[in-house]
């Protein structure tokens, strides 16, 4: 199946003590930190993207501009949507919005790249060795 502009998932998280800024050292309050929240959204891409992934084929992150817009509490789940917005060869462009139960919590536009697994990580353990050299 081709990728195509208008695919989109959603995924859904109840906010943890280990999802909060005070977990992640980026703040003192309980409440979900910005970083979660991220990775949250770029969960929704890729899940969006899961089902037409060729075998040896996955999606990496490459550009997240975010916007945190309010805050959830411990306890409160947060739903997030990411929409498939365009497509020009490997690269994708996603829409992604949070919302917990009562607000809408941030909005971001997220950019992926197709990567073929194998040579990704032929790169990785190539730069490994440099490093360890």
């Amino acid at each position: 199946m081709p990728i195509e502009p208008g695919i989109f998932a959603e995924i859904s998280h109840i906010v943890t003590e280990s999802d909060t800024a005070a977990s992640y050292g980026s703040g003192l309050v309980r409440v979900l930190s910005t970083p979660h929240l991220i990775a949250l959204m770029e969960n929704a891409a890729q899940a969006a993207l899961d089902p037409y992934m060729e075998p040896g084929q996955s999606a990496v992150g490459t550009r997240v501009a975010m916007q945190h817009l309010a805050a959830t509490p411990v306890g409160m789940e947060v739903l997030v949507r990411a929409e498939l917005l365009e497509v020009d060869r490997r690269r994708l462009r996603f829409r992604v919005e949070a919302w917990d139960e009562t607000e809408q919590v941030g909005t971001c536009e997220h950019e992926r790249f197709i990567i073929d697994t194998d040579r990704f990580m032929q790169r990785v353990e190539a730069k490994q060795r440099e490093e360890a050299g």
